[in-house]
C-alpha cells in the first residue's frame, strides 16, 4: 500500500504542476517559455526523487537477500527510463524545431511557390530528431532484454 502512496505523490505533484503552469499562462502571469522551463524543472526533480527513493529502498538491509535479484530488475528499469528520456527529449526538441521552421516554410512558400521543396526539407529535419531518438531508444530496449 505504502509502494501506491508513493507512486502517487510524484503523479500529483506533475499533475498539480501542468495545472499552475496552464493557469498562470492562461491569466498572463507567465510566459509559455517560463513554463515550459518550470515544467522542465519540476521533471528533473521529481525523477530526480523517485530515482533516490528507489536507490534507497534496495540499499534497505533487510533487502539484501533480494538485492541480488532486484539488480537485473534495476537494470531493466534504468534502461527503460533512458529510452523514455531519449524518445522524450528527442519529441520536444523536434517540435520546438517543427515549431520554428514550419511557419517559415509557409511563409517561404506563400512568397515563392518554388521554394516548397527546399522548405519541406528544413521542416523533415526537425523531425528527423525525433525519428532518431525513437530508433535509439528501440536500440535501447532491444539490448536491455
Amino acid at each position: 500500500m505504502l509502494e501506491y502512496v508513493l507512486l502517487m505523490v510524484p503523479v500529483a505533484f506533475l499533475v498539480f504542476s501542468v495545472y499552475h503552469a496552464y493557469k498562470n499562462v492562461a491569466l498572463g502571469k507567465r510566459t509559455r517559455k517560463s513554463a515550459v522551463l518550470r515544467q522542465i524543472a519540476s521533471f528533473a526533480a521529481v525523477g530526480t526523487v523517485c530515482l533516490i527513493t528507489s536507490m534507497v529502498a534496495l540499499a534497505a538491509p533487510e533487502a539484501a537477500p533480494e538485492a541480488a535479484a532486484a539488480a537485473g530488475d534495476l537494470n531493466k528499469g534504468i534502461s527503460m527510463v533512458a529510452a523514455a528520456l531519449a524518445t522524450g527529449i528527442s519529441g520536444i526538441g523536434g517540435g520546438i524545431a517543427v515549431g520554428g521552421a514550419a511557419p517559415a516554410a509557409i511563409g517561404a512558400t506563400s512568397e515563392d511557390p518554388k521554394a516548397f521543396g527546399k522548405a519541406l526539407i528544413f521542416v523533415a529535419l526537425g523531425e528527423g530528431v525525433a525519428l532518431y531518438g525513437l530508433l535509439v531508444s528501440i536500440l535501447i530496449i532491444s539490448n536491455a532484454g
